[in-house]
């Protein structure tokens, strides 16, 4: 067993690099730098929030700013706050890039430090409208529907509610008459919202709002930790993952369920993960002397694995794809019992057995069974041009139709998206068999994992990107990963958002993109020296400055 551990570490070592936390405190110029790096994040995020009165997917009705002075100024000046949002998202993910030269570096700034960044930039858009998207006005519909004894995952909001309710007015069209996606317990916990706020959108997306800052805290409480499980320095991990602009615009600001989800997942996948470490028997010696305190913690192992067993679950009843980090839980537990074919079918029953009771009970408890199962392609409607399954069948479409052959669209999206899936499949269980021989950290099978599922999954749209990044952060060193995950968030991040949760003319978007291209060229220029836009100097002494009047004359010198 020593040796196979030996081997588990030494193949991670390889695949991910080895990276060890410095302690080393912030010099007195970097301190500095990093206090205006923050400080220019917020800056950018409160743009983002005073633009989302004029450019965020504000509801149809009920809009708490229409007949207000100076919150209905932006409504009528849509260019100009769609330049606002627009110009605060890129300040915040250029202050992003600039604060990673303090968490990877030799001398990385404090736990205290990044909590207190991620703080900041968080709450100016804790009250702004939604932006992004009107998935939460979906969310609002379908709790409604249950909330009134229908079945949501047979009825949409138009039929369930009927068309003129206050939530269907601003429900997106296209999803209408659509069943609901998403699992029961998320629906359960929709169903509690609109029993407190009744048919108030403002109260009821404020409390969705609350559900996203939950699972955000179980991100950024789980990220370090399943990082210092693979050896990855904590502030590293956070700032790749939970520090992440999508997370801002997307999860915070977007109010989407996969910031409850993937907080489900990662906080059970560490829980799970504790109990595989202490595994060494299936059953525990029974309690014959309660306080005999060994006694006790023969049992911990057992309490772990179903306490992350019971999140995962709980987060696959939020949306589907996070059951994936069941399987590699049960294959890291399979793996500490020997890696033996018993092991396999011992553990991926045993912790399968406790996945099914799980969603019973909850199917039971919320009413909605598994009515969910049978909804899950609803979204596949969209044609994502982020899907490559879905953008090679739009473009051989495209082709077919120029050479004169018909529109085979459709028939070409079914075969490409079938391949894709199966891919995820083979993918999947060859992560599952690495996971299985100790060849692969299961936290790193887990990212690659979701990864691969982003990557051929019929449907993506810009915050799922975020299923795949936030575990990688935790698992992966290589600066191929780090430039390859920061090219993905800017795009993602500038290009992936459509019209910002409202339609925009192509003017509109146009003359907000060169204002705000513009507006950035100044604010580089004008802040060349005042923030960190090239590398830190080194300074002759790594300790923290005495004063911020000496460190600002340090950061000033030419």
């Amino acid at each position: 067993m020593a040796a196979r551990q030996h081997s588990l570490s030494s193949t991670i070592a390889g695949l991910h690099g080895d990276e060890r936390t410095v302690g080393s405190p912030l010099t007195a110029a970097e301190l500095v730098f990093m206090r205006r790096t923050r400080l220019f994040g917020a800056t950018g995020t409160v743009l983002m929030a005073i633009g989302a009165l004029g450019a965020g997917a504000r509801p149809v009705v009920q809009d708490p700013t229409f007949g207000v002075r100076l919150l209905n100024l932006p409504s009528r000046i849509a260019t100009v706050s769609l330049t606002m949002t627009t110009t605060g998202a890129v300040m915040m993910a250029l202050a992003w890039l600039m604060l990673g030269r303090f968490t990877l570096g030799k001398r990385k700034m404090t736990r205290s430090q990044l909590d207190r960044t991620l703080l900041l930039w968080a709450l100016p858009l804790l009250l702004a409208p939604p932006m992004y998207s009107k998935d939460v006005y979906s969310y609002l519909a379908q709790s409604e529907i249950s909330l009134q004894g229908n079945d949501p995952y047979e009825v949409g909001p138009a039929t369930g509610l009927g068309l003129d309710h206050v939530f269907t007015l601003s429900v997106p069209s296209m999803w209408r008459e659509t069943p609901a996606p998403y699992g029961p317990l998320f629906l359960w916990i929709g169903r509690g919202i609109s029993q407190i706020t009744g048919e108030n959108i403002v109260e009821a997306v404020l409390f969705h709002r609350l559900v996203v800052l939950l699972g955000v805290g179980m991100i950024v409480w789980a990220t370090p930790r399943l990082a210092r499980r693979c050896g990855v320095a904590e502030v590293s991990a956070l700032w790749l993952g939970a520090a992440n602009p999508l997370l801002f615009m997307h999860l915070v600001a977007g109010i989407h369920n996969e910031a409850l989800m993937l907080g489900l997942m990662l906080a059970g996948t560490e829980f799970a993960l504790r109990g595989v470490d202490a595994a060494t028997r299936l059953i525990p010696r029974p309690l014959a002397r309660p306080r005999d305190r060994e006694q006790w913690l023969s049992w911990y192992p057992v309490a772990m694995l179903l306490a992350g067993t019971v999140l995962i679950t709980m987060s696959s009843q939020v949306k589907l794809p996070s059951l994936l980090a069941l399987g590699f839980v049960a294959m890291a537990l399979a793996c500490r019992w020997g890696g033996t074919v018993r092991a396999f079918f011992l553990a991926g029953g045993l912790l399968g057995a406790v996945a099914l009771g799980v969603m019973a009970l909850i199917g039971w408890a919320s009413g909605l069974g598994f009515g969910w199962l049978f909804t899950l392609g609803t979204a596949n409607v969209v044609r994502s041009w982020m899907s490559p399954p879905t953008l090679l069948a739009l473009g051989t479409g495209q082709v077919g139709i120029l050479l004169g052959l018909g529109d085979h669209t459709t028939a070409v999206l079914a075969l490409t998206r079938a391949i894709g899936v199966s891919l995820i499949a083979v993918i999947v269980l060859w992560l599952l068999f690495a996971v299985l021989r100790g060849r692969l950290h299961p936290v790193g099978g887990l990212g690659v994992a979701l990864g691969a599922t982003l990557l051929l999954f019929p449907v993506v749209q810009p915050w799922y990107v975020l299923w795949a990044i936030i575990p990688l952060a935790a698992w992966a060193t290589r600066p191929r990963f780090r430039a390859a995950a920061i090219v993905v968030t800017l795009v993602v991040g500038i290009f992936g958002p459509t019209a910002n949760g409202d339609r925009f003319a192509l003017f509109q978007i146009a003359l907000a993109t060169a204002a705000s291209f513009l507006i950035l060229v100044m604010l580089v220029v004008l802040t060349y020296r005042w923030l960190p836009w090239r590398p830190v100097p080194p300074a002759s002494s790594a300790r923290p400055a005495a004063s911020d009047s000496k460190a600002d004359a340090y950061a000033e010198s030419p």
